[in-house]
């Protein structure tokens, strides 16, 4: 039976990366009440039984319960390892916010598929109105979608979802990278492109796509269209294809292809 995979926040702030703490051999661990409550009431689980647990820092920790009830649960670290699933990219995704579950399965899937960092992005067509505590609690339940998906996956390194903000402000803010946005009419095929470090940054419009003042701002900021095909896709289909069609030509769904 496959060993349950917990993620145990180290900190309030455990997603960054300044202020991972790490755990250690032989220490004594009281899960918070989240997980408590999944490992002790959902699950079921006993004294004796081993789990898993990750941190955000990139180590799977293997551990064996020492006392469990539904609402409290201590377990004892028994090994150390380091985490090697993690892709050589880093990618970050711009995702044009979309109505109803497609942004929750999109933010699923591209965990699975390696992503880095996400930002979802405000955009002309968007048809979400998000603002003041709604968005704050909207966030928080992306970035749980993003946990959720880590355990599954055998990821230990949690990418950070970003605060959502306007296509426009997220332009001028990124750092140095390959930039690609998605266009069937194209002239450039994805498999052309070259890439010079690790970092990629994929920006995939909402329902409707990007508007032409928006494809302008993104051509201005270096984005490149490539095609990965000739027909056009959905949202949630473009974010995945794309992420798979980069892992695949530069990441860990091949062989790495990164050159030094």
């Amino acid at each position: 039976m496959r060993v349950p995979r917990i993620y145990h926040p180290l900190a309030e702030n455990s997603l960054d990366e300044s202020v991972q703490m790490s755990l250690s051999l032989g220490q004594q661990v009281e899960l918070c009440a989240e997980a408590a409550n999944h490992v002790g009431r959902v699950l079921r689980m006993q004294q004796g039984q081993a789990l898993v647990l990750f941190t955000g820092d990139g180590h799977d920790y293997q551990a064996e319960i020492v006392s469990a009830s539904k609402k409290n649960v201590c377990v004892q670290i028994t090994d150390v390892a380091v985490n090697t699933t993690e892709s050589p990219l880093k990618i970050h995704l711009g995702q044009g916010i979309s109505r109803g579950d497609r942004m929750d399965f999109v933010l699923q899937k591209s965990v699975e598929l390696g992503v880095h960092s996400i930002t979802p992005l405000f955009t002309e067509r968007c048809g979400v109105k998000l603002s003041g505590e709604r968005l704050i609690k909207k966030q928080q339940q992306w970035q749980k979608i993003v946990i959720a998906a880590c355990e599954q996956s055998g990821r230990s390194v949690v990418p950070t979802v970003a605060q959502p903000i306007a296509l426009h402000d997220w332009l001028p803010q990124l750092a140095p990278s390959l930039r690609l946005t998605l266009d069937p009419l194209a002239q450039v095929a994805l498999r052309e492109q070259k890439l010079s470090n690790e970092h990629v940054q994929l920006l995939i419009g909402p329902e409707g796509g990007l508007t032409e003042s928006e494809v302008q701002a993104a051509a201005a900021a270096d984005f490149q269209p490539v095609r990965l095909g000739p027909r056009v896709l959905r949202t949630e289909t473009a974010a995945l294809s794309a992420l798979s069609a980069v892992q695949y030509q530069f990441g860990d769904l091949a062989s790495p292809l990164i050159q030094e």
